[in-house]
């Protein structure tokens, strides 16, 4: 038996143990469908299992990240479903997105986005490639970051998360600033979605690029965390897991410091080495 508000999901669960059983309330993270329509063209560019919330972030996010925008300016309007004839819950799980008069991005490409999964990983078009083509830049060799403020990191983005904390079932995309200050952070049951919502919160604020930011996510950084963060122009990306071998190589051509299996005082640096200042009290 299950009761949902936003976020969060009520449930009745049976605690099995040492041979013994016990009803218990819970808390799970609510997974929903989100459909990002185009108003004209007509056209469904992606379906995602998402957790409710910031969906027109998501949006913006996934529409920068995948090169179908470039500015705030590109987005004229967003809105929630408005037919009638769709069940008035389902309406909140339709994103309405009409772009700038005159743009024309080239659709075909997103077929592969015609329903993905709240997972990571490399789907259709992702590749190396496709960013080339995109002309994303190599970023700059800054900011210069110390190791004691990567160690705190972990702890600051668990700290933050409200939804986790309930019910343990959400990855997080946490913005930092170079001296280790967390400016923003996004909860979902799918990395790439908290952290297209992290971008498109970025990119709704005008504050894109992300130069002289830290972006870390919960778990592994996959090639789609990678991709995501070179189009936001993102200099250091950390996790807690391993990093795939697409990520290292997106991070290697594009100039990104990716750091992985930060746990405690402990992490690996695969590239970009040169911006982290490992010694004490010195520049």
């Amino acid at each position: 038996m299950k009761t949902q508000t936003g976020s969060k999901s009520k449930a009745t669960v049976w605690v099995v143990e040492k041979g013994q059983v016990r009803p218990r309330q819970d808390q799970l993270t609510t997974e929903e469908p989100l459909e990002i329509r185009l108003v004209s063209p007509e056209k469904t560019i992606a379906i995602t299992m998402r957790t409710p919330g910031a969906d027109f972030e998501l949006a913006a996010g996934f529409l920068y990240s995948e090169g179908v925008i470039s500015c705030k300016e590109d987005i004229q309007r967003m809105s929630y479903c408005v037919d009638k004839s769709v069940d008035i819950e389902q309406r909140y799980n339709i994103v309405n997105v009409t772009l700038g008069e005159g743009l024309n991005p080239d659709l075909q490409p997103l077929e592969r986005h015609f329903y993905t999964t709240s997972a990571c990983g490399v789907c259709g078009k992702a590749s190396l490639e496709a960013l080339r083509l995109r002309g994303c830049p190599v970023i700059l060799p800054q900011p210069i970051v110390t190791a004691e403020m990567i160690y705190d990191l972990p702890d600051k983005l668990r700290a933050a998360q409200g939804i986790f904390k309930a019910t343990g079932g959400l990855h997080a995309a946490a913005l930092f600033d170079a001296q280790g200050q967390l400016l923003n952070l996004h909860e979902d049951v799918g990395r790439h979605n908290a952290l297209d919502k992290l971008i498109g919160s970025a990119l709704l604020s005008e504050q894109l690029p992300l130069s002289d930011h830290i972006v870390m996510v919960s778990g592994r950084s996959s090639f789609e965390i990678l991709q995501k963060s070179t189009a936001a122009g993102v200099p250091i990306v950390c996790s807690v897991s391993a990093p795939s071998s697409l990520a290292v190589s997106v991070a290697k051509e594009f100039g990104i410091t990716l750091i992985g299996f930060l746990r405690g005082e402990r992490f690996n640096v695969y590239t970009g080495f040169e911006r982290i200042n490992v010694y004490k009290n010195k520049g």
